[in-house]
């Protein structure tokens, strides 16, 4: 079969004017990016208020494998296999970042026969959205030192700066700095880089429901701490209003569309690992007012990106979802089945039969939530069809509905029959109930999330970690939600026990608190805030032909 790229190269677009119609969008709200991307001015949701709002499908997975199982393919087959069924549909994505399209992932705009198009665009610089995100960042660290270098009116603790520099790339030397060396340039102090889609203004972003919203959540958030330890906010630098300014573009979704010309939102690109992993509140409100079905996804697998949708995104959004959707693949359930990721092509019904517990953990926590469910089965050619029977069974016996999908391989038509099992869920009422809710601790709201949505035991937090409670009690933070920083591949804080392990505790070592997008991010085990590249990153394959056609995307 052709690459992705390929695939995506010899697609013909739709101009986007085209797209926006399909979509229900008025011609003056949107604003060209050239021939097949555009942003959607924020005035058209005064218009669209009182529309009655679509149906909120959210895609999610079980706990994936390195190479990645599938998730967006699958969001985006879903989209195409619904628009084939004649549904007004549109889908909303988060934005790729540039650190995992050069380390691991290589792209990030779906598979196959089931991406979203211009590929190379939207996985690169797409409309600006990174670059004002990270500049904005970067803004605030700027006058956080400038503000040491004139004199520090605020008597901030030099030691005590808790607002990391940006920048979207996987570079882990840029974990640990010093700025400020040598005579003349400021405050010399230690400091570090975040990850751009693990920033806070990132989260901001996607948290925010208008501009004025973004700047008053920037303002509340803490950069510092002073001499006698008490926090120091963004309005405090009087910086609030250019950073809005700053992202005055960014804040409008941007609209583009798959293979098969259905429209699409993409907006926002928040880790899910590190961050709450979801697209940003204005796009999914605004693709909700305008479609009768919304697809969405939340990155990784139930334990993140789901959690951090329910407990997070809906709750600040006051969405209710309709149906979730649980991606699983036969080859990740084997290699949580104990088998090695490159023996994963051979049959092995065995494997799977211990590996599909991971599946059953991840089913049992969105019943927890009380939203109706589908279990997608995202099927690889290496897939025995004793393999997929032995999966289908398990699930019907277990009360699981699923459906086989093959929109990498065949586009809609091959997610036809999940779309069809999808309207069927949504048909059935939604008794949507967060888990996590705001009158709780912090540490109740931890324990919840380890206790229910992990299985774990107990919690147990680090000296340092148990002093920022403390603080965190003492400032009335107490309120806030927490976003987990845990590793994507096992449920425990140990990416190396896959499967559904039990009897396990969970490490806290820090807590950082995100004032503006209203969260406390707790990180747990290892977790970093900026990665690292791979031995062999994907950029060593990639590159531009004397065409100027660009490769090695995928």
């Amino acid at each position: 079969m052709k690459t992705d790229i390929q695939i995506a190269q010899e697609n013909t677009m739709e101009s986007i004017d085209r797209i926006a119609r399909k979509a229900k969008i008025d011609p003056e709200y949107l604003e060209h990016y050239g021939k097949y991307k555009a942003k959607v001015n924020l005035k058209i949701l005064e218009n669209i208020q009182s529309n009655h709002n679509g149906k909120l499908i959210l895609v999610t997975s079980i706990n994936p494998t390195k190479a990645g199982e599938g998730k967006s393919t699958t969001t985006v087959g879903l989209v195409d296999g619904l628009a084939r069924l004649n549904k007004m549909v549109i889908g909303a994505l988060r934005e790729p970042s540039l650190g995992p399209v050069f380390g691991v992932k290589g792209g990030a705009t779906g598979g196959g026969y089931a991406q979203v198009v211009p590929m190379e665009d939207i996985n690169l610089h797409f409309n600006g959205d990174m670059h004002a995100i990270t500049t904005a960042n970067n803004l605030i660290s700027a006058a956080i030192d400038n503000h040491l270098h004139f004199g520090n009116a605020l008597n901030i603790n030099p030691e005590r700066i808790m607002w990391k520099r940006a920048m979207d790339m996987n570079d882990r030397s840029l974990r640990q700095v010093v700025v400020g060396i040598g005579d003349k340039n400021g405050v010399e102090r230690k400091d570090g880089f975040n990850i751009t889609v693990a920033s806070e203004i990132m989260a901001i972003l996607c948290l925010s429901k208008s501009l004025q919203d973004f700047q008053q959540r920037v303002e509340k958030a803490v950069v510092a701490y002073t001499m006698d330890d008490k926090p120091v906010f963004v309005k405090d630098l009087e910086v609030g209003g250019a950073v809005a300014m700053i992202m005055s573009e960014a804040i409008k979704p941007n609209l583009v569309q798959t293979l098969e010309k259905v429209p699409v939102l993409i907006h926002g690109g928040p880790f899910a690992n590190i961050a709450h992993g979801c697209n940003s509140i204005i796009a999914t409100q605004l693709g909700l007012k305008l479609a009768d079905y919304v697809v969405t996804e939340a990155g990784f697998g139930v334990d993140l990106g789901a959690e951090k949708f329910m407990d997070i995104k809906c709750q600040v959004g006051n969405f209710t979802p309709n149906v979730v959707v649980v991606v699983a693949t036969v080859r990740a359930l084997k290699l949580h089945g104990g088998m090695q990721a490159d023996q994963l092509k051979e049959e092995n019904v065995d494997a799977l039969s211990a590996g599909v517990e991971n599946l059953a953990k991840h089913l049992d926590t969105i019943r927890k939530y009380r939203v109706p469910y589908v279990v997608a089965i995202n099927r690889f050619s290496s897939d025995s069809q004793d393999e997929l029977n032995w999966l289908m069974d398990w699930c019907e016996n277990h009360g699981h509905t699923a459906v086989i999908n093959e929109s990498w391989g065949k586009g809609s038509a091959g997610a036809e029959d999940l779309a069809k099992e999808v309207i069927r869920a949504c048909e059935k009422e939604s008794h949507f109930m967060p888990l996590v809710l705001k009158e709780q601790t912090i540490e109740e709201k931890v324990e919840k999330i380890v206790k229910e949505v992990y299985g774990g035991r107990s919690v147990v937090y680090s000296e340092n970690a148990l002093k920022q409670l403390e603080a965190i009690k003492e400032n009335g933070w107490n309120h806030l939600n927490v976003c987990m920083a845990k590793n994507q591949y096992s449920l425990t804080d140990n990416p190396k026990l896959l499967g559904r392990p039990k009897d396990f505790d969970i490490h806290v070592s820090e807590l950082r608190v995100s004032n503006g997008a209203g969260f406390v991010v707790v990180l747990t085990g290892a977790v970093m805030t900026m990665p690292g590249l791979p031995r062999k990153p994907a950029a060593n394959n990639m590159g531009v032909d004397e065409k100027g056609n660009i490769f090695g995307l995928f």
